[in-house]
Parts: C-alpha cells; sequence; structure tokens
C-alpha cells in the first residue's frame, strides 16, 4: 500500500532526497560525566535521560543521542547497536567562533588535541569528551557549505542562536 501523499512509479515509492542527520549516537560508560560534558560545557539543551541508559541533547534540529553501551545492547525495544573504541561527532561552528570555543573547552579542561586546515578551505579542532570521544568543531566550509546565521544583535532568534557560557560547575571539571 502506497501512503497518503505519495505514488508509485515503476514499482518504487517515490520519496525525497534525505536532507539531514535526525539523530547521531555516541557511547559513555559514565553518563553522568558526558551529561556534563555536552550539557554544561558544551551547553546543549538536555531533551530526556534515563539513569544508567541514556541521556539525549537537542543539537539545533537534530538530536545527539548518548548510551551506555551495556544498556544499548540490552534494548529489546528497538534493534541493538553500540560501537567499539572511541567515536566521532562533528559541530558546526562559526568560523570566526572557533578560537573562542577552544579557550572556552581549554578552561573547561578539555584542551584541543588536534587543529586541522582543510583542502575546501575552513579549519577545525578536535577535543576529547570524558568517554574519549572525539569531539570536532569545524566550520562548515571544510564540506564547502554555508556558515552558520546567526542574529546576536536582536537576541536569540532561535533554540540554536542562544549564547551559552560555561558554569562554574563545568569549569571545576
Amino acid at each position: 500500500m502506497v501512503p497518503p501523499g505519495r505514488s508509485r512509479s515503476r514499482g518504487r515509492a517515490l520519496v525525497r532526497p534525505l536532507t539531514r542527520v535526525l539523530e547521531t549516537v555516541l557511547y559513555a560508560d559514565d553518563l553522568v560525566a558526558a551529561e556534563q560534558f555536552y550539557g554544561q560545557v558544551l551547553g546543549l539543551p538536555l531533551d530526556s535521560r534515563k539513569d544508567e541508559a541514556f541521556a539525549f541533547f537537542r543539537v539545533g534540529e537534530s538530536m545527539l543521542l548518548l548510551f551506555r553501551p551495556a544498556a544499548s545492547l540490552a534494548n529489546a525495544g528497538v534493534p541493538r547497536h553500540g560501537a567499539c573504541g572511541p567515536g566521532h561527532v562533528c559541530f558546526a561552528v562559526a568560523e570566526a567562533e572557533l578560537e573562542a570555543w577552544a579557550e572556552r573547552l581549554a578552561a573547561a579542561g578539555h584542551p584541543v588535541e588536534h587543529r586541522q586546515d582543510w583542502p575546501r578551505g575552513g579549519w577545525s579542532f578536535y577535543v576529547r569528551d570524558p568517554a574519549g570521544n572525539s569531539v570536532e568543531l569545524a566550520t562548515p566550509r571544510i564540506w564547502g557549505l554555508p556558515e552558520p546565521v546567526h542574529d546576536l544583535s536582536t537576541g536569540p532568534t532561535s533554540h540554536g542562536d542562544r549564547l551559552t557560557e560555561p558554569s562554574a560547575q563545568s569549569a571545576s571539571g
């Protein structure tokens, strides 16, 4: 059966191209430390959490899902998933803000591990989260994509435009 609003062409349903990633998953044994890093240090709003299982964060119109590895493998509600070794995530940041982010992360105990200039233009840097995952902050120009647009002169225009400041708790580790 073809869902409403869809049609078939040569036996295949016509669909629109995929346009964004909805969820990105990382794994952390210590969800409390990971929740502090992503919530307090990076300033991501916590969407939901379950002790010893997961913490979900909003990132603009996408979600970052943090799972305790054992919990994600034992979950019978959705297909099992997991990873071995450190994962990687890259957050888009306006190039003019990259240096300030590097300073903020270093002050919170997460020094820059590597800086990279990219052939298409722009640069990025990498830090480690408490679980050892590789966290990259980059200008989208590294992929030939436009810079994020923020109108900070009139205050936050959307959830993703709010300014975040490290809390005293995140700066102490």
